[in-house]
C-alpha cells in the first residue's frame, strides 16, 4: 500500500501532537506543588491536579512538599550562664507554605532550619542558669518557636513546633543536684518538726495558763466565801450571839480532825483532852440551828396565815 506524501505529514503531525500532550500534561499529587521554569526563570507553581506545560520550553524545577515535616535536631552540648555544660536535643516542626520562595530565597531547605534551630537552641539556653533550663522548659520551647520561626519566614515555611527533647548534665554535676535536693528536704522535714514542736509548746503553755487562771479563780472565791463568813461570825458576835462563835470554832476543829484522820503517815489518833469543847461547840450549832428554824418558821406563819397547823405526833 502506497503511502502519499500528505498522508505521511499527517501521520508526522498527529504523532507530534501526540508527543507534545505526553510532555505537556503534568499531574501533581496532593501534598505537592512543583515549580515551572521557562528557559531556566521561574515562571508558575503548579498545584495538585492535571496541569499543563509547554514542552521543550517549560520544564519541572523544583518538587516541593507541602505537607508539615519533621526535622530530628541532633544532641549538642551547651554551656549555660552558670558555666555549667549540658547536652540538647530536640525537634523541629515546619510546613512550606510558599513553593518558590522556598525553593529560590535558600539552598539546602532542611539544612537551613537544622542550622537555624541549633544556633538560637545555644543562643536561648545559653542566656539562662541550669535551674532554668531544668524548670521552664516550656517557656524555652515558646521562646524558640518564635526567634525561629520569625527567621525562617522569608524562606516561605512556617516553623510549627521546635520542642526540647532531652537536657542531660553531666554525671558529677547530677550527683551534687541529687545531693542538694536531699538536703532540702530534711532541711524541710526539720522545719516541720521544729514548727510542731512549736504548737505543742504553745498549746501546753496555753493549757497551763488556763488551768492557773481556773485555780486562781477558785482561791479567791473560797477566800472570798472564807471572808464572808468571817464577817458574818464577826457580825453575831458583836451583836452578843456567842453562838455564831462557837459554829465557827467548831467547824475549824472538825477539818482539822478530818485532816488528821486521813493523813497517810498517821496509824493512830489521839483525841486531844479539850474534845468535849467540841462536843459543846456541836451543842452550840443546834441552838443556833434551832434559832434559825424558829425565826423562819415565824415569817413562814406570817406568810402563810390560811394553812392549818402541822400536828406532830406525841412521842407517847
Amino acid at each position: 500500500m502506497d503511502f502519499s506524501g500528505f498522508d505521511i505529514a499527517v501521520g508526522a503531525l498527529a504523532l507530534l501532537v501526540l508527543v507534545l500532550l505526553i510532555k505537556g500534561i503534568r499531574t501533581i499529587p496532593q501534598g505537592y506543588n512543583y515549580t515551572v521554569e521557562r528557559f531556566g526563570r521561574y515562571t508558575k507553581t503548579l498545584s495538585p491536579g492535571l496541569n499543563f506545560i509547554f514542552p521543550f520550553v517549560d520544564r519541572i524545577g523544583a518538587k516541593m512538599n507541602m505537607m508539615e515535616q519533621v526535622l530530628d535536631v541532633p544532641s549538642q552540648e551547651i554551656i549555660t550562664r552558670d558555666n555549667a555544660i549540658v547536652g540538647v536535643d530536640g525537634i523541629a516542626f515546619y510546613q512550606i507554605l510558599n513553593a518558590a520562595q522556598a525553593a529560590y530565597q535558600v539552598a539546602g531547605l532542611q539544612n537551613a532550619i537544622l542550622n537555624l534551630t541549633m544556633t538560637n537552641i545555644r543562643t536561648v539556653m545559653g542566656s539562662m542558669d541550669l535551674d532554668e533550663l531544668l524548670s521552664n522548659r516550656d517557656a524555652i520551647n515558646e521562646r524558640l518557636l518564635r526567634v525561629v520561626d520569625e527567621a525562617a519566614h522569608p524562606w516561605g515555611i512556617k516553623i510549627t513546633r521546635v520542642e526540647i527533647k532531652d537536657i542531660n548534665p553531666p554525671a558529677n554535676l547530677i550527683e551534687s543536684m541529687g545531693r542538694q535536693m536531699t538536703a532540702e528536704r530534711n532541711k524541710r522535714a526539720q522545719i516541720l518538726a521544729a514548727e510542731g514542736l512549736k504548737q505543742s509548746q504553745i498549746l501546753e503553755a496555753e493549757g497551763r495558763k488556763e488551768a492557773a487562771f481556773r485555780d486562781a479563780e477558785a482561791r479567791e472565791r473560797s477566800a472570798e466565801a472564807e471572808a464572808r463568813a468571817t464577817q458574818v461570825v464577826s457580825e453575831a458576835i458583836s451583836k452578843g450571839d456567842v453562838q455564831a462563835l462557837n459554829y465557827f470554832v467548831a467547824q475549824k476543829y472538825t477539818e482539822a480532825l478530818g485532816k488528821i484522820g486521813t493523813a497517810t503517815n498517821s496509824k493512830i489518833v489521839l483525841m486531844p483532852f479539850e474534845a468535849s469543847s467540841l462536843i459543846g461547840s456541836l451543842g452550840g450549832i443546834g441552838e443556833i440551828a434551832k434559832e434559825v428554824f424558829r425565826s423562819e418558821g415565824t415569817t413562814g406563819a406570817q406568810r402563810q396565815a390560811a394553812r392549818p397547823p402541822v400536828v406532830r405526833p406525841s412521842d407517847n
